[in-house]
């Protein structure tokens, strides 16, 4: 075999994704680097610990930390070459990083700048369905296309080209990146490549299978209205691209079909109020608008009607601490229907943990999960032990749970297993060898079964090796 494929991170887990392919020549290209989250976090430096002098390029499935905030640590191992990104992807991507590198670096604002204007002349936004040829040593072609994945804006599945000029036949690796749930809100569907003989393959929700839209909203739009019965609150712990941006679409949608509804329940959808409470997230949503383009139909269609999904009536964002605050001790007292979009999205930190502090003890409170919690997470903790009257520790101290606690696994971005394998079936020539990445061991196991059964595999490799 005339290259390898190693896992850098994100091949024993969910979380640090990172794939090196390498050819014989030792000439190397990097798919994502990103941070450990989690438990994993707990064992695992963020420091590159591989060789990078050889590596020609890096490129980026999409900005999610897990996928791209290593990225400061490889350029600071000595990496040189280019990032590649989708065109979304080069505009997110800095917002994404400049925000890692204030929670997790340092807040001084020269030094921020002058790595984000190192990582600035880094990027290289490549248009999606175009061959991007990458140095491959004398007498080989390296080329890499990106894919829409349908997880976030900008996100992208990869295909790889290897080949020897006037020799058949060439090599394809495709590397899934994240992939999301077809009618996903805002984004086009993903479309499985022609073909590969390697696919790596995600498998976060390897073991289950998502809600209908239509149930999913419906579930949402029930929460809701529990709310506006009893005046409570609805938190929504979301991470600040991607998910917020579905969830206000989504919520746009829900408000605008219910307000002429009100006197047949006699609910108060008029008074309800949502709550963005991240500064990230209001970027990312202002940059989200202005990536207009690059939305599904559906979408543009709403615009073109008058509609405006990113930024409607009942819709406020809170800016500054001191409002965030504010912002939290209201709710508290006022008995006011509302609902919170706030980060981070596994209540690792941020401001759902003050909401979380507040009104976990509130039996008006309901906690809506869209997202995967990892595990030795807070946000797993409520999840997990939320349903049967458990408690949480937020910062050191213990809080009983007493609001309601709902998993809508609908809106996650990723597909599921039936959507895994539909990818996989959906190619004209199905790969000889999957590597099954990004997923915890029983997702991992339960994919590998189902890709079995429908006689997907000869190669299914459950632990993708290092």
């Amino acid at each position: 075999m005339d290259y390898r494929i190693i896992h850098h991170g994100g091949h024993n887990g969910v979380t640090g994704s990172c794939h090196e392919l390498r050819t014989a020549e030792n000439i190397g290209i990097l798919v994502d680097c990103g941070l450990f989250q989690g438990a994993e976090n707990e064992t695992t430096s963020p420091a590159i610990e591989f060789p990078v002098d050889h590596l020609k390029a890096l490129i980026v499935t999409h900005v999610h930390l897990d996928h791209v905030g290593r990225i400061p640590y490889l350029l600071a191992a000595g990496f040189t070459g280019p990032i590649l990104c989708s065109q979304p992807s080069a505009v997110l991507l800095p917002l994404m990083l400049e925000d890692a590198i204030k929670v997790a670096v340092t807040r001084d604002r020269r030094l921020i700048e002058a790595a984000l204007a190192q990582i600035a002349s880094r990027i290289v936004p490549v248009a999606y369905g175009d061959w991007h040829a990458i140095p491959a040593g004398e007498g080989r072609e390296l080329a890499v296309k990106l894919q829409p994945a349908g997880h976030i804006l900008g996100s992208a599945l990869v295909e790889c080209r290897l080949r020897t000029p006037g020799r058949r036949p060439e090599t394809r690796i495709v590397f899934s990146g994240d992939l999301g749930a077809p009618h996903a809100p805002l984004l086009p569907a993903p479309k499985s490549p022609w073909g590969a003989d390697v696919l790596v393959l995600e498998s976060t929700y390897g073991d289950r299978v998502h809600e209908g839209r239509r149930e999913r909203r419906e579930r949402l739009r029930g929460i809701i209205e529990r709310a506006l019965e009893d005046r409570g609150t609805v938190l929504l712990p979301a991470f600040a691209i991607g998910r917020t941006q579905e969830l206000l679409y989504e919520l746009e949608d829900i408000v605008h079909r219910n307000r002429g509804r009100c006197a047949a329940k006699d609910l108060p959808w008029q008074e309800l109020e949502i709550v963005v409470d991240s500064p990230l997230a209001s970027r990312f949503t202002a940059a989200y608008r202005d990536l207009r383009p690059f939305w599904d139909a559906e979408a543009r269609r709403r615009v073109r009607s008058g509609r405006h999904p990113l930024a409607f009536e009942q819709m406020t964002t809170v800016d500054t601490h001191a409002d965030h605050e504010n912002a939290v001790r209201l709710l508290a007292r006022s008995g006011r229907p509302c609902i919170v979009i706030a980060g981070s999205g596994m209540c690792t930190g941020g401001r759902i943990v003050n909401y979380l502090k507040a009104l976990i003890g509130d039996a008006r409170t309901d906690i809506v999960f869209i997202g995967y919690q990892a595990a030795g997470t807070p946000g797993r903790a409520v999840q997990q032990y939320g349903p049967t009257g458990g408690y949480v520790v937020l910062d050191g101290r213990r809080y009983d749970i007493a609001a309601r606690v709902h998993t809508i696994g609908g809106y996650s971005a990723h597909a599921d297993r039936t959507n895994l394998v539909n990818f996989v079936r959906r190619m004209r020539r199905k790969p000889a060898e999957i590597r099954l990445v990004h997923g915890d061991p029983s997702a991992r196991a339960a994919l590998e079964a189902a890709l079995t059964a429908e006689g997907l595999m000869p190669g299914v490799a459950t632990n993708a090796p290092g």
